[in-house]
């Protein structure tokens, strides 16, 4: 009896790749024939992938007051899906330029919320959505002072429109229980601060 369980793919074989929409974001339609774990080529397949560039997404945390800062921000894929498209959410942006992701991440905590961090901690890197977009997303922890955050932020040329506010780290967490913060970085990273917050804390504060 074959062993499937031993049998790892590696061969894709891409028939025909064509640009089927460039704006602010890229749809691509990809032919193609892919390995199958029971060995040989399967057949070809058509799939449309998003092309996005990779993201950076920041959990801005206040060890000393045990504290996170959190923003909030219409988002246009949350309308029809629930009450409130004004997501709470981490600090965030996309890596559009010749940038490294540590750059990206205080960038983004300045013209999002007026933050600067004084260290960066990588939490992890994953696929948000993979059966059909292409984006990486780039996942930290950042150490900030959380004493006199809030307000509005963003940058008007971008038609950013950001509301910043201070959360007690248990609050946080437990608007992610009761389903307040639903976005997947924001859960993704709260859930990593509950997981490694007590050495997170002694070596930052």
């Amino acid at each position: 009896m074959t062993d499937f369980a031993n049998t790892t793919p590696t061969t894709v074989d891409i028939v025909r790749r064509e640009k089927c929409f460039q704006g602010f974001y890229q749809l691509d339609r990809v032919q193609l024939r892919h390995e199958l774990f029971a060995g040989g080529m399967g057949r070809e397949i058509s799939r449309e992938i998003f092309v996005r560039h990779d993201a950076v997404c920041v959990l801005p945390y206040d060890p000393q007051r045990d504290e996170v800062v959190l923003i909030e921000q219409f988002r246009v894929g949350a309308m029809g899906k629930t009450a409130n498209p004004w997501l709470i959410e981490l600090v965030a942006g996309l890596i559009d330029k010749d940038e490294q992701p540590e750059e990206v991440a205080h960038r983004e905590a300045q013209e999002e919320a007026g933050l600067t961090f004084s260290a960066l901690w990588p939490m992890t890197q994953y696929f948000p959505s993979p059966g059909g977009s292409t984006e990486f997303v780039h996942l930290y922890l950042g150490r900030c002072d959380s004493s006199g955050a809030g307000g509005l932020h963003g940058l008007v040329e971008e038609a950013e429109d950001i509301r910043v506010s201070v959360w007690a780290f248990e609050d946080a967490l437990q608007a992610v229980r009761d389903g307040r913060i639903s976005n997947a970085a924001s859960i993704i990273a709260l859930q990593w601060l509950a997981l490694n917050r007590v050495e997170v804390r002694g070596l930052w504060s």
